[in-house]
């Protein structure tokens, strides 16, 4: 049964949506396709932070551990926002930013 819809179909994971709902949302999500800027924004601060340790007199260690945080960094926030995105269009009362109604 799909959590979204409430259709009658077999899924392969616990929480997954139907085919047709999975659609509707990758069609709504690549509207905000700008907000991987900020995830890959956000692990280049921590990874540039962490390579600049060796300059400023830290052990080089620092910064080959600065390569992993900013990779998490990423990573994480991709999945946070990921989330949020999904709740978001859960929701279904928040427009995307650049919408525009269709003309009548």
């Amino acid at each position: 049964m799909c959590p979204r819809c409430g259709k009658d179909v077999a899924t392969k994971k616990r929480r997954a949506w139907c085919p047709d709902c999975e659609r509707a949302y990758d069609g709504w999500v690549r509207q905000h396709a700008t907000d991987i800027m900020w995830v890959v924004l956000g692990g280049g601060i921590v990874l540039g932070a962490a390579a600049l340790m060796p300059v400023m007199g830290f052990s080089p260690i620092f910064a080959l551990c600065g390569g992993f945080l900013g990779w998490g960094t990423i990573l994480t926030a991709s999945r946070l926002n990921a989330r949020r995105r999904r709740q978001q269009f859960l929701r279904g009362g928040d427009l995307p930013r650049a919408y525009l109604p269709a003309p009548k």
